[in-house]
């Protein structure tokens, strides 16, 4: 007879605990960085006849004017009974008005039927479609395949540009100290000035440096040309799989085609630590608006040939109705207002 139990987490199971989860926005250093940042942190584990089967973790945000807050859990395991009950109990504790889930649940873009009964099993739980934090769609390249076989599927323009990069002298360096995320959020800085998208703080990049930089989760390469740091990227190494999360480029330089040449090069390094797939964090759908903000992203990333992956999506766990229906109301002003300023800025 299987003896089902649920508790929360404790600090000398954090290696286990790191075992069980599948995404670095669920690791045990993750929760300690959004600790730092203000956060309430949440850790349960499922335990079948005393094993430690799954883990889940939760943050809870403020909202303002509202005295509420809202969960989030992104990219946990697939929604069931267990986890939305252990989640309301959660929710109730934290006064949360909903808690987002934006599920670790992937299938390949062309077969996605079965997306469709889970959506249908979470509303019937009190779920609903929600407004997407984390992109529904992003390339996976499996890292299995020889370095050969990785540049022989990169489309033509792409090998071309980075050839060119490697010809012109470009060269990726490691930098995963103080000096590289200041460097970072230096062009960081540039990039969003001159693309009109908002990005995380400064400080937020600190933080998250200070507390992940001996777990080996966080690196930092660089793309040098003349001396000129022109592209810097944040990466991310968790249980086997190598993420691209976060990157940036200057305006200078730009004919050396250097971020082409700094993603061959972070798909060669993650082969080499021995990945077996590389995320690249996000992308449109299979058929996307060339007019899209997020165009020119996709279609970069989609240039190394990895498979688009469509993930389940976003839906709130609604945990008190009337009040839920004012915060999306307001909520789509807000984003709207935003979308309006992106645009000004452009």
């Amino acid at each position: 007879m299987n003896i089902m139990l649920l508790r929360p987490i404790a600090e000398e199971e954090q290696s286990l605990y790191n075992q069980m989860v599948h995404h670095p926005l669920q690791s045990w250093e993750w929760g300690e960085f959004r600790k730092k940042t203000g956060l309430h942190v949440e850790r349960i584990g499922f335990f079948d006849n005393g094993k430690l089967t799954k883990g889940l973790e939760i943050t809870f945000h403020p909202i303002p004017v509202l005295g509420k807050t809202a969960g989030y859990v992104p990219k946990g395991f697939m929604p069931d009974k267990e986890q939305l009950s252990a989640l309301k109990h959660l929710g109730q504790k934290h006064n949360a008005l909903f808690i987002k889930l934006e599920p670790n649940v992937a299938l390949p873009a062309s077969s996605t039927s079965a997306h469709n009964e889970i959506g249908l099993f979470l509303v019937d739980q009190g779920c609903q479609p929600g407004r997407p934090l984390f992109t529904k769609y992003t390339f996976q390249l499996d890292l299995t395949k020889t370095e050969d076989e990785l540049f022989e599927q990169l489309a033509s323009k792409t090998r071309y540009n980075v050839t060119l990069a490697h010809k012109k002298g470009v060269q990726i360096i490691e930098k995963s100290d103080e000096a590289g995320l200041e460097d970072y959020l230096k062009i960081l800085a540039e990039t969003t000035s001159r693309q009109g998208f908002f990005a995380h703080s400064p400080d937020y990049f600190r933080q998250m440096w200070q507390t992940l930089k001996t777990s080996g989760m966080m690196r930092i390469f660089q793309a040098v040309y003349e001396n000129d740091v022109v592209v810097s990227w944040i990466m991310f190494k968790f249980n086997d799989v190598w993420y691209y999360p976060y990157g940036a480029s200057r305006s200078i330089h730009r004919e050396v085609m250097a971020s082409n040449l700094m993603m061959w090069e972070m798909i060669t390094v993650g082969k080499r630590e021995g990945c077996t797939s590389f995320d690249m964090w996000g992308s449109l759908g299979p058929e996307p608006n060339s007019k899209d903000p997020w165009f020119g992203f996709h279609r970069f990333k989609k240039g190394y040939g990895g498979e688009l992956i469509e993930f389940l999506g976003t839906y709130d766990l609604v945990l008190n109705e009337p009040l839920y229906k004012v915060f999306r109301m307001v909520e789509n002003i807000r984003w709207k207002a935003l979308r309006l300023k992106a645009r000004l800025l452009r």
